[in-house]
């Protein structure tokens, strides 16, 4: 998140500890039904290993809902079995990273996922 607001890529970030509140925040229940407030992401870096419901049931749900399936998931994690890519993908993740253990390598990463998709992407409206 750090490298996302140090380079300016995002305009907000929500940070979600667990797969529960992801799809609160997501389908607007309990705290996160102000949408002004809580506004619809427009990519999702989701986590294959959350508490409470996991990653590929988050990315399941959200690909599933004809009203949330556009928006773009990257799964980042960090597992590189070839299960869980397999997975991700058949579930339609838009793409698949594995984090890098070296921090300097990590924060490319993040600065170079958030100008492809914050900036360079083109999404349908």
């Amino acid at each position: 998140m750090r490298q996302l607001e140090t380079h300016h890529i995002a305009n907000l970030l929500i940070h979600l500890s667990d797969g529960q509140a992801a799809l609160d925040y997501l389908y607007r229940r309990n705290q996160y039904t102000d949408g002004a407030q809580y506004p619809q992401p427009d990519v999702i870096l989701l986590d294959l290993r959350l508490p409470k419901v996991d990653g590929l049931e988050v990315l399941r749900i959200l690909k599933e809902d004809s009203n949330l399936r556009r928006i773009p998931v990257v799964i980042l994690t960090t597992s590189n079995a070839e299960r869980d890519i397999a997975q991700a993908y058949s579930r339609h993740a838009n793409s698949y990273l594995v984090k890098p253990v070296d921090f300097e390598k990590f924060r490319q990463m993040m600065v170079d996922l958030g100008e492809y998709w914050m900036q360079w992407n083109k999404r349908a409206e």
